[in-house]
């Protein structure tokens, strides 16, 4: 690597984290909502938040859109709400008869699918078809959809009257599945004393500087070029198979798991582990960088058995069970 290129790379990640470090500073007490979110950005996949009101979903992908350069939309999903309303409509034109097609809010670089399972499942299979293809096919022509292109949808676990649960193929889609609690009780100091200023329209922080596209993609290069042991690789596979094939590792697990995880689950086990070493500011992927990603990467690719569901087992604890079991290198 040349002298030139070491120089880029340390001043894009030294971006990066300027940008995290100022997201942590506007979204109190929910850092891993924060790296999560960035972690799907550098990435370039989506996420699925699940959390109680209140939490700072919203707030964080917005916080995301004044530090990123890209356009920002919201939709709130509703169940009287159409596909046209994600993916856009073609208008007609008396003037020649023809239709235009008028582009919908998934055209914009950041978008937040706010209560994502409150619309039926022809609206969410729209965004999600989008987040898997890339495009939108409107009659006979396709629309491509920007190079950067994150979609962080949400999920209120407390409410389940009049929802529309994501199937488990769609819910393949999203890069990783993140659940946020309540902050810490000096967070909630810290939260105050932010809403309190914001109220007095005291001039908020500016970032240090505005992650560039050309920053992300620069980023993504770096992380997909990471160096992981073939022994690392090996772990990850094995944690993958480990969820498809539980008998050789715990009869336990295997009366609890119905289907493990898709290779959809591989890739971003692998994507995820290489974003977390590229962060911490190494040149290499360990077994430890696997583990940290490993619950919100594949908690939502596994289908729980109906004995799992009797006896109250969560996906995170099968997942703390296979961690346990599988051989480290």
């Amino acid at each position: 690597m040349s002298e030139s290129s070491q120089t880029l790379n340390s001043q894009t990640l030294t971006k990066v984290r300027s940008t995290i470090e100022w997201l942590e500073g506007r979204i109190i007490g929910q850092e891993s909502l924060v790296e999560r979110l960035m972690l799907a950005l550098l990435c370039g996949g989506h996420l699925l938040v699940e959390g109680a009101p209140g939490l700072a979903k919203t707030r964080a992908i917005k916080e995301l859109a004044n530090v990123v350069e890209g356009d920002f939309h919201r939709i709130q999903f509703t169940p009287d709400l159409l596909p046209s309303d994600v993916t856009g409509t073609e208008i007609y034109r008396p003037e020649d008869g023809s239709f235009v097609f008028q582009k919908g809010p998934v055209f914009h670089n950041l978008l937040l699918a706010d209560e994502i399972n409150r619309a039926p499942a022809k609206v969410q299979s729209a965004l999600l078809e989008a987040m898997g293809e890339h495009q939108v096919s409107i009659g006979r022509e396709t629309f491509a959809l920007p190079e950067l292109f994150l979609v962080m949808a949400t999920q209120n676990p407390i409410e389940q009257e009049g929802t529309y649960p994501l199937p488990e193929a769609q819910l393949d889609r999203f890069l990783m599945h993140l659940r946020v609690d309540f902050p810490a009780r000096d967070a909630e100091h810290k939260i105050l004393q932010l809403v309190r200023g914001e109220t007095l329209k005291q001039e908020p922080p500016k970032p240090a500087a505005i992650l560039n596209q050309s920053d992300i993609f620069t980023a993504r290069a770096e992380i997909v070029g990471m160096h992981m042991a073939d022994s690392v690789e090996e772990y990850l596979i094995q944690l993958v198979m480990a969820t498809r094939q539980p008998h050789a590792y715990s009869e336990d697990i295997a009366r609890w798991i119905e289907y493990g995880a898709s290779p959809r689950g591989t890739i971003a086990l692998d994507l995820c582990s290489r974003a977390v070493a590229w962060l911490d500011g190494r040149d290499f992927v360990s077994p430890e960088d696997v583990q940290a990603v490993v619950h919100d990467a594949l908690r939502h690719r596994l289908i729980l058995s109906f004995e799992a569901d009797a006896q109250g087992i969560l996906s995170d604890q099968i997942l703390d069970d296979l961690i346990r079991v599988v051989p480290v290198p």
